[in-house]
């Protein structure tokens, strides 16, 4: 019995390298597998559907990821809050401030979904879709935004899992949602004739059981940090919260906006075709980036903790490791992604020659801006942590917006299709240099 109690991971612990990895390693899985939704729905319709169903699959993702971000500024704003409440030793303040931000983000997320259903047509028309890829992108659109609602949720759990001192469970229902994807997913499109729909549903009840089982777990008497009571609106905790995790907010929807970019830049420059084997990139984008958004967003309420109960030691200990994960981390995805990117490219466009080549070329130049994202990433995420939304927010909003819109407008320009390629690599490279520069300047301030 002690024995077990020992291995139990508490926030106010000190952290090996060891003990670092144990903690955040259930928020990188639920991360990696919330990103695998839209792989394995494209898997499913690339192979069974076809390319204008798997391009518009592609197409319409990241307007449904701008709607269901909001999420993880919940989660990750609302979960630094509470991990410093946590730390200044007032339990009932946390349970009351996850409260009413469960409440608040449930009702959020009926809005959007109304929001949504409604203006889904005229935005993707406003993108330059047309014909049968127009009712594609509308079809799974339909389908999947009534699920907005459970999405947001699922993603904030996510986070406040490990803020509960939960990770481990919070990564038992992400698997239970994931698998429940993949299987209606072989269901419902591979042996069922239900097409693009099918893989719609698929992903709507995964989000389902991934948004609604961590509310029925709170809501009842349990061994976590935090509790689901009466909720009572707070508008000045609420504005703390979305502020500080606005970062990661502009960081979903920057990226979202600039995958629609890549795409209506990517008809231009290559058809269909670059559309497709864009998509496949992000698939492998998405993973590899959920890694590093995982780790962050479990490394948080540590360093919140320990930021709200003044172990600045510490902090600094915390900091040190941190980058080291990082660049271990980069290293191996870099690596990964050279070596994965023939059968993955494989499984997806197999059935094209034209596709796989432009497939492949294209890996061999977008794998190199995996050397670079995570450092940014994790930056924005640290002074989330400290809950320095401001900081944070400029990281991201540089990171996902400023440098790789004027990227992918002007390298194309000087060199062609391989210009969109390689704008990702310049974008996170130059996001490197200002997540530094805030962490030198603001070493002082915070004493890490």
């Amino acid at each position: 019995m002690f024995k077990k109690r020992q291995d139990i991971i508490q926030l106010s612990d000190h952290f090996n390298y060891k003990r670092l990895l144990r903690f955040t390693f259930p928020s990188i899985t639920m991360l990696i597998f919330t990103s695998l939704y839209g792989v394995v729905d494209g898997f499913f319709v690339s192979n069974y559907v076809g390319k204008t169903a798997f391009t518009a699959v592609n197409f319409i993702m990241p307007v449904l990821l701008v709607l269901s971000s909001a999420g993880l500024m919940f989660g990750t704003g609302g979960g630094a809050l509470i991990a410093l409440t946590l730390g200044k030793g007032s339990k009932k303040q946390a349970n009351a401030h996850f409260s009413m931000l469960v409440a608040v983000s449930a009702i959020f997320g009926i809005v959007l979904a109304i929001l949504g259903l409604f203006f889904l047509r005229p935005v993707v028309a406003f993108l330059g879709v047309r014909g049968a890829l127009l009712e594609d992108c509308v079809a799974y659109g339909k389908v999947i935004l009534p699920a907005i609602p459970a999405a947001i949720l699922q993603y904030e759990f996510q986070c406040l899992f490990a803020t509960a001192g939960k990770p481990q469970l919070g990564l038992y229902i992400t698997l239970a949602a994931g698998f429940t994807n993949a299987i209606l997913d072989a269901l419902f499109v591979a042996i069922l004739p239900w097409g693009l729909f099918g893989a719609a549903i698929a992903t709507a009840v995964g989000q389902f059981v991934g948004g609604i089982i961590p509310i029925l777990y709170f809501a009842r008497p349990n061994t976590s940090l935090l509790r689901l009571t009466k909720a009572r609106f707070d508008g000045r905790a609420l504005l703390k919260i979305c502020t500080n995790g606005s970062s990661e907010l502009m960081s979903n929807i920057s990226s979202s906006l600039i995958s629609m970019l890549y795409n209506v830049q990517l008809l231009r420059y290559a058809g269909e075709d670059g559309v497709a084997a864009y998509g496949v990139l992000m698939y492998v984008n998405f993973i590899f980036l959920a890694s590093y958004i995982g780790f962050s967003v479990g490394e948080a309420p540590v360093i919140g903790y320990h930021y709200g109960a003044g172990n600045f030691d510490e902090l600094k200990s915390l900091l040190k490791k941190s980058l080291a994960v990082v660049s271990s981390f980069a290293v191996l995805m870099f690596a990964s992604s050279l070596l994965l990117a023939r059968p993955l490219s494989l499984m997806f466009a197999g059935y094209d020659e034209g596709l796989l080549a432009m497939t492949l070329h294209a890996f061999s130049i977008y794998a190199f801006s995996f050397l670079f994202a995570g450092f940014a990433i994790f930056g924005s995420g640290f002074f989330t942590a400290l809950n320095d939304g401001l900081t944070s927010a400029l990281i991201s909003s540089l990171r996902t917006l400023v440098f790789q819109v004027a990227a992918v407008l002007l390298l194309p320009l000087i060199w062609g299709l391989d210009g969109i390629w390689a704008s990702m690599v310049v974008a996170e490279f130059l996001a490197v240099l200002v997540a530094a520069a805030f962490l030198a300047g603001k070493k002082k301030k915070y004493h890490y």
